[in-house]
């Protein structure tokens, strides 16, 4: 072989080592993507995947959340450390300041943000997140109670207490869905509500949050809200992860104030607070559940194992995680006395089933060495990581966690959003008493309107930042815009536009005012808006000793009513009002709740009969504190004696509601008079429109287990229907009746139907002059699921 060959070949050997060499250094420089990351493959294995990457300290980093940095920064310039520590609104974290927590999330110790209200802050949080370690995105999650009000320029749909008056679960399901997309154009995945308390004290200043008194009208309402959020399966950029609370009975203290202690029977618990909650787990796939910041029965909710885990999670089959409500886990100790300090704390309730902790520093690395001393299970952290990573991985946060700017104005407060607030304020709108002065007539020309609700935001409800002007309608500028238009003058008079400000000299020029209309529209109530604190009379942690106005209201009523012109009230208030005097005196009153964007426009319509009003109420209202527990479906020894000094009738009923028409019903029909086994009964009624204009009636069903192992109430709510109707107009409304609406726990607490005779009762509320029954006899007793 000649040197020439001999050369190439040396070439052709460097050649091929050097191609070898760079190909190796390629795949060094650019390994594959872990499973993790890989869009396409299966959730499960890409959780299973990152878990087995994390360390033990990342896993419990996950379990955290933190409140954002512009929140903490407001803060730390408005509250003390020792405000702070009684503060359930505004949190910061001593000698932990905003750019520290900036650093955390660089380094991968946040698991979750809330708080979060801009979708500049959610972009750069989530830009923080993607420096660390694993890059694990951020789950930010914020009070959208009913829209995402946190949020300047969200469309603020009616407060929950007013969605319930509606006994419209379509609408519900649709300001779920709305919201979610709200949420999501502005950098949230995770929506603390639905609240499904069960109301049974309406001193609770939360009772606005809440879908009112009855199990079934809550759940029904509660699962509707969770499936317009999360839809079947909350996979995707468009929805939300929603969240069940407060886990469990917080709506029954012992004396109506919030995170009081509860103390209630095993019965109560299983027939009226956690049938919603069930409900929620097997019909809507709720995801997220937060425990309640009271004890009951003297165990803390936030280290409540059987409630948590034995019961919500093995026996009724909970799948997704719990979350602890604000500070919840330390108060075990500081304010329970339950735990000796924190760290005892934070290993009771991660051990009962508890899986993130609201919020701060401190609890991870309690967590940390509780598993690392051999104390707390590690079981127990991958449990509580790889639910909160599988929320993050169907919600399509690996792949792109941040929010297009551009795009939010096109979805938030967009025109479909707009209708779907606006009719559903129109559909809360509760009429309790007309004597004909509504819809409002031609000849009363001269309107007064005034009332230290009549001109503002308290129309908006608690969970609301302040908003636009131009994206609102207050009450006052909703009759001036449509009683102008059909050529009523419609003045203002201005008193305190809050209740605990009103003057005597206001009220004087009040009633001299009035002197001069023929009609005076009284616009009184509570506020429950959390941005004007000081001036709260409801709301979070504003609870009530009176059912009562707040302030001088009823004397403003009382002076302006001495003016001989007739007074319609209209209250706003997600608390009910309990005035007998306006119920005797008022011309007219209207409850429109707390109703929202356009709460405004939807009462103007109501007074003028543009819209014939159909809400009903969702709670009893009592005629005072004195007759307090007050609910329809209450056992039948209750009202065995009487009050010396007061009725034992409610001052409104359950179900409750006037129209601008009248119906008439017919006696409900049975397809069959007996029910077995896993049988199902229809109930058949007409409803006619009897009166002169079109009107919409919630016709509703009630039952009652004539004999039972165990005292059963007089009547519980087992379906409803909306029927709208023209004039002279019959509908046949039909319900079914299974054994879940007659189930009940028997005397050895088993889930049965007894056999027997139960009445079936059907009509316009729960009083019984407007009920007509029917008998549905069971043979043999059915056995349901525990």
């Amino acid at each position: 072989m000649d040197l020439f060959k001999i050369n190439i070949l040396k070439g052709g050997f460097f050649i091929l080592v050097l191609s070898l060499c760079l190909g190796f250094r390629t795949k060094e420089t650019t390994p594959e993507p872990p499973l993790y990351l890989n869009a396409e493959a299966p959730v499960a294995d890409r959780v299973k995947d990152l878990m087995a990457r994390m360390t033990l300290v990342e896993k419990v980093n996950q379990m955290c959340q933190y409140v954002g940095l512009e929140h903490m920064k407001v803060a730390e310039a408005n509250l003390t450390e020792e405000e702070m520590k009684h503060s359930d609104a505004q949190g910061f974290y001593p000698g932990l300041f905003s750019k520290d927590v900036a650093q955390m999330t660089r380094e991968g110790k946040i698991g979750s943000f809330l708080h979060v209200v801009t979708a500049e802050e959610a972009n750069y949080l989530q830009e923080l997140a993607q420096q660390s370690r694993l890059k694990i995105p951020l789950l930010i999650g914020i009070d959208a109670i009913h829209g995402n009000g946190l949020f300047r320029g969200a469309t603020i749909y009616p407060s929950p207490i007013s969605q319930a008056a509606s006994w419209n679960d379509a609408a519900a399901y649709e300001m779920g869905r709305q919201t979610a997309l709200e949420m999501r154009a502005t950098g949230s995945q995770w929506a603390f509500t639905p609240n499904i308390d069960v109301l049974r004290d309406p001193r609770w200043g939360r009772t606005g949050e809440t879908f009112g008194e009855d199990p079934f009208l809550v759940g029904n309402l509660g699962v509707a809200t969770i499936k317009g959020m999360q839809t079947d399966d909350f996979t995707g950029t468009d929805k939300v992860i929603a969240c069940a609370k407060h886990l469990i009975a917080g709506s029954q203290s012992v004396n109506g104030l919030n995170a009081a202690p509860t103390d209630v029977s095993e019965r109560t618990l299983f027939e009226i607070y956690l049938p919603p909650y069930r409900r929620a787990i097997e019909e809507a796939n709720i995801f997220s559940i937060m425990a309640a910041h009271n004890e009951v029965n003297g165990v803390p909710c936030h280290m409540d194992k059987f409630m948590m885990t034995e019961l919500l999670r093995d026996r009724w089959g909970f799948n997704g995680f719990y979350v602890s409500d604000w500070n919840d886990v330390s108060r075990i100790a500081t304010l329970h006395h339950a735990a000796e300090n924190f760290k005892e704390a934070s290993f009771l309730s991660v051990d009962a089933g508890l899986d993130m902790h609201m919020h701060g520093p401190q609890f991870a690395e309690y967590i940390v060495d509780l598993v690392e001393s051999g104390r707390l299970a590690e079981a127990r952290v991958d449990e509580a990581c790889s639910l909160i990573l599988e929320a993050k991985f169907r919600l399509g946060l690996f792949e792109n966690p941040f929010v297009d700017l551009e795009k939010v104005d096109a979805v938030v407060f967009n025109e479909k959003h707009q209708a779907t607030a606006l009719q559903g304020a129109r559909e809360a709108m509760t009429l309790l008493k007309n004597n004909g002065v509504l819809p409002l007539a031609a000849n009363k020309k001269r309107l007064l309107v005034l009332g230290p609700n009549a001109d503002n935001m308290t129309i908006m409800g608690d969970w609301v930042s302040p908003q636009p002007e131009d994206q609102m309608i207050t009450v006052y500028e909703g009759i001036k815009a449509l009683g102008t238009a059909k050529g009523h003058t419609v003045s203002y008079f201005d008193v305190a536009d809050r209740s605990k400000e009103i003057t005597e000299e206001e009220i004087a020029g009040a009633q001299a005012a009035a002197q001069d209309a023929d009609a005076v529209v009284l616009v009184l109530g509570e506020n429950s808006f959390r941005h004007d604190w000081p001036n709260k009379t409801t709301g979070e942690n504003i609870d009530r000793a009176t059912l009562q106005l707040s302030g001088k209201q009823l004397r403003l009523a009382q002076m302006v009513h001495a003016a001989g012109k007739p007074i319609i009230v209209v209250y706003v208030s997600g608390s009910p009002i309990s005035e007998p005097w306006l119920q005797n005196n008022a011309a007219a009153i209207l409850n429109a709740w707390e109703p929202g964007s356009f709460g405004g426009q939807a009462v103007a319509e109501v007074l003028f009969g543009d819209y014939n009003p159909s809400g009903k109420l969702p709670l009893t209202v009592p005629r005072s504190v004195g007759q307090l527990q007050m609910v329809y479906n209450h056992k039948p020894s209750t009202y065995k004696h009487r009050y010396h000094t007061e009725k034992k009738t409610p001052l409104y009923p359950f179900g409750y509601g006037m129209s601008y028409t009248t119906f008439g019903y017919s006696a409900p029909q049975l397809s069959s008079p007996s029910m077995d086994g896993d049988g199902r009964v229809t109930v058949r009624l007409d409803v006619t429109n009897t009166g002169k204009v079109a009107g919409t009636e919630i016709v509703q069903l009630y039952i009652r287990d004539e004999v039972s192992s165990v005292t059963r109430p007089v009547k519980e709510l087992k379906g409803y229907e909306r029927v709208s109707l023209e004039p002279g107009a019959t509908k046949t409304v039909t319900f079914e009746i299974g054994p879940e609406h007659l189930a009940f726990y028997d005397l050895q607490m088993n889930y049965v139907v007894e056999p027997g005779t139960f009445k079936i009762m059907t009509g316009s509320s729960s009083l019984d002059k407007d009920l007509q029954t029917t008998t549905l006899t069971v043979a043999s007793k059915i056995q349901m699921n525990p």
